[in-house]
């Protein structure tokens, strides 16, 4: 048997399974694609969770494009962040071209030109679908995480949300928030003392500085009302094909604390509200986070544990967290450890920093007779990955330099006039379009305050009766004693000697 064909074997046996999956592509040995030598990823095993990683330009994007649609294909819904905006064209089949067919004609898989449902949703003021949440709902703990408070700062948050909750006022959006952390070192000092401790004006003062740094970064667009119902992104359309839900955060690239507090909300989210799957034959949601160094970078050893939670935990709801990135060392590795597929494309080796995190993330991927794994890491062309994964009992399969199909829908953006008539034709953006500011926090505390003041003036403004006057009198020794008999008879007897 030849070197090839033992190769096509040991990937056939390495990549067989009995129930559902989709294929990325075909192995490659020495640079060149086996026909038929499929590289299948079961779907039971995609909410393991994943990473895409390679340089600027090595096809990272297309490949998150392969797998959304291919996910979409089986029912399954996806959501996308879409941070440089080139991941509308989802919706329009592809065009075609003969390199594509020549690709696919290496691979053993034919070639289909199709375009998928396709939801925009939007974080700001751009067209889309409204993202939101309340502040109540984000709770004290994650609010706490987010703005990277200190133990005794974050309890005073928690005495906030208490104090909200006994005295039925509802925590909506910011303006709410900064309002009863207000009112609880000025009008309502004694009443928040009395029943829930003093509270320290500069710990307050610290907190207010910090949700005015969120407020900066675009937060106040995205707490408040109607708040998006996670349900609304596993829907399937008449066809039978996941919607691709997909967020325009094109302008929000240089906000990460805004992008960190969406996804962040957005986990807690599903995580409380979607029921225990179980092991199942397919996943219930795939989740992409592209640019995922975005909600590292800054993010504090309080933050980096809540999401390390999360991904341990959200899997067995049948979600699937895929972080897309430049590099692998941009996951922190206890992030990385739970991570089930990898798809890494070319690392380039400009630097003695980028030859050592080639060596580490050669050093994550299983050993293979058939390749120098450093080697492939660095010689991998556009559109070549090099692929590890799960295969249905959970074992690591054969890693694989795997020449990718390409994606059947559009390789760029919707032209404005699509974009706008895929806006228009969506139902969630006419049941999200509206914003609601009903009475909250902010509202009632802002009355109570004023009827306080009102009261106060009225009852300064307030004449003093006659009995009152004489009780004040009787009360003040100096008038007393002005007003005595014996004084006024001594103050004549001085009079009428003077005047003899």
């Amino acid at each position: 048997m030849s070197t090839r064909d033992e190769f096509f074997s040991h990937i056939e046996k390495g990549y067989t399974t009995k129930g559902d999956f989709i294929t990325m592509g075909a192995a490659m040995l020495d640079g060149e694609a086996v026909t038929d030598a499929y590289v299948k990823i079961p779907l039971k095993t995609l909410n393991r969770h994943g990473l895409i990683a390679g340089a600027t330009g090595t096809g990272k994007t297309k490949t998150l494009q392969v797998l959304a649609e291919n996910l979409s294909e089986k029912g399954i819904p996806v959501l996308l962040m879409d941070l440089k905006g080139d991941l509308s064209g989802i919706a329009q089949p592809s065009p075609g071209h003969p390199k594509i067919d020549e690709r696919h004609q290496k691979i053993g898989l034919p070639f289909e030109a199709k375009g998928f449902p396709v939801e925009i949703l939007s974080l700001s003021e751009q067209d889309g679908v409204k993202l939101r949440a309340t502040v109540s709902e984000f709770g004290p703990t994650l609010l706490s995480r987010i703005l990277d408070l200190t133990v005794t700062q974050e309890g005073i948050v928690a005495v906030v949300f208490k104090y909200c909750d006994d005295n039925k006022l509802p925590l909506l959006d910011l303006k709410d928030f900064k309002k009863v952390l207000q009112y609880a070192t000025g009008e309502g000092k004694k009443e928040f003392a009395k029943d829930y401790g003093r509270i320290s004006t500069s710990s307050t003062g610290t907190i207010l500085r910090k949700i005015i740094e969120l407020e900066q970064q675009g937060a106040d667009l995205f707490f408040g009302e109607k708040s998006f119902e996670v349900d609304d992104l596993t829907r399937i359309d008449k066809n039978g094909k996941g919607y691709i839900n997909i967020i325009r955060l094109t302008d929000i690239q240089d906000r990460p604390k805004l992008f960190s507090t969406f996804m962040l909300s957005l986990l807690a989210e599903i995580y409380s509200t979607f029921p225990e799957q179980g092991d199942s034959d397919s996943p219930e949601l795939i989740l992409f986070i592209d640019e995922a160094h975005l909600i590292f970078k800054e993010a504090s050893k309080a933050l980096l544990d809540q999401i390390e939670g999360i991904v341990k935990l959200i899997r067995s709801k049948g979600i699937g967290l895929y972080f897309v990135t430049q590099n692998p060392t941009d996951v922190p590795n206890e992030v990385l450890a739970q991570l089930g597929l990898k798809v890494q494309h070319a690392l380039r080796a400009f630097t003695a920093r980028d030859r050592k995190a080639i060596k580490l993330t050669a050093e994550n991927y299983p050993e293979s007779p058939y390749y120098n794994t450093k080697e492939v890491l660095t010689s991998l062309g556009i559109g070549e990955a090099l692929i590890s994964a799960l295969d249905e009992k959970g074992r690591p399969t054969p890693l694989a330099a795997t020449l990718l199909r390409a994606p059947m829908s559009r390789m760029d953006v919707l032209t404005d006039s699509e974009l706008k008539t895929a806006i228009k034709s969506s139902k969630l953006v006419k049941k999200y379009g509206e914003v609601i500011d009903r009475e909250s926090a902010y509202e009632i505390l802002n009355e109570k305050i004023e009827k306080a003041e009102k009261a106060a003036e009225k009852e300064k403004a307030k004449p003093k009766s006659k009995s009152s006057r004489r009780r004040s009198t009787r009360q003040n020794p100096v008038i007393k004693v002005l007003t005595s008999a014996t004084f006024i008879r001594g103050v004549l007897g001085v009079l009428k000697k003077v005047l003899r």
